[in-house]
């Protein structure tokens, strides 16, 4: 079900780019809170699936905490093809799953769940999303909140000795740093690239590089975002780090500078890259696919770029000297 570019509806939808041009991103539609008490989803093991695709930065987040947190036999998880499927709207397709099928919900496209919770649902399908095994429905595609209650709803079933990625007494620095960090970064990449007016597309490539600035500054004196371990906001900005040289460097215009001419966050996200959980997730194949061969207006030939060179993720860091134990695992234990 796998296409080319021609035959793609572009995944932006009107209702998201105002008169002015800018790319306003469409409200996530099932935001139900896990937890315990009534108007929450409950938290049992086994009861739930993650659709992701390792070309989206929001579902590889999901992906990174759930593996840190030790959370693969609590939510299990299912894949979907990262280029879009031949399908007259915006939607994702498990195509790499035997039979074009999601191997324990039976569904072809991502779109089926979301039709199950709400038949009129007029939205863009978008992951990470959760779906209730019970009813094969999604109940919670609140991508700025999931990674979150992974780490508090769900956490009677951390792994022993699962890192502390959202410490209480940190909590109103993570939030204030996780909010500037989507608004300027995660989706500031994405302002730039869908903008559909010269000004629009200005504002945001100057939002997003005031931001890397700052953030490049920080991390001078800081081998992490807030100190000496990696909490929720470091995964946060991860997930746009690693796909800025391969993807929105070229693609969604952002071409003031490499990730890898700035030091200091260079450095990081090769800091971040030598713990499992962010390399295992990080697909750069499947990134450069999607944003190259399916996301861009530019690319009508379907031409994939064999650059950068990868290799250099591996390359050493040095930031463990900025920690104030520099042996220390930099993951705080729970």
């Amino acid at each position: 079900m796998s296409t080319t570019y021609a035959a793609v509806v572009d995944h932006v939808t009107n209702k998201e780019v105002g008169a002015d041009g800018k790319f306003n991103r469409q409200a996530n539609r099932f935001t139900t809170p896990f937890g315990e008490g009534e108007g929450k989803l409950p938290v049992e093991k086994g009861r739930y699936r993650l659709l992701w695709t390792p070309a989206c930065p929001w579902a590889t987040r999901s992906m990174i905490v759930r593996e840190l947190l030790g959370l693969e036999d609590v939510i299990s998880v299912g894949t979907l093809d990262p280029i879009r499927p031949e399908v007259p709207w915006s939607d994702w397709a498990f195509t790499w799953d035997d039979g074009g099928k999601d191997p324990v919900l039976g569904i072809k496209l991502l779109s089926e769940a979301y039709k199950k919770a709400d038949p009129d649902y007029n939205g863009r399908f978008t992951v990470p999303a959760i779906v209730d095994l019970q009813t094969g429905a999604v109940v919670n595609n609140d991508y700025f909140n999931l990674t979150l209650y992974y780490e508090t709803a769900f956490k009677k079933f951390h792994k022993e000795n699962a890192p502390d990625l959202y410490p209480e007494h940190l909590r109103e620095e993570i939030d204030k740093l996780n909010a500037w960090i989507f608004h300027d970064v995660n989706n500031g990449v994405y302002k730039a690239g869908f903008a559909q007016s010269q000004a629009a597309y200005e504002d945001a490539y100057h939002l997003v590089f005031n931001a890397l600035d700052e953030l490049e500054k920080r991390l001078e004196t800081k081998r992490f975002l807030c100190g000496d371990y990696i909490t929720e906001s470091d995964i946060r900005l991860y997930v746009t780090l690693a796909r800025f040289d391969v993807a929105y460097y070229n693609g969604f215009r952002v071409n003031k500078k490499l990730l890898k001419e700035y030091p200091n966050l260079w450095g990081y996200s090769r800091d971040l890259y030598e713990e499992h959980a962010f390399s295992a997730n990080t697909d750069f194949d499947s990134i450069k696919k999607h944003y190259h061969l399916c996301c861009l207006k530019t690319n009508p030939d379907n031409i994939l770029p064999l650059g950068p060179d990868l290799s250099a993720w591996n390359e050493p860091h040095d930031r463990a000297k900025l920690s104030g134990d520099p042996s220390n695992k930099y993951l705080r234990e729970n």
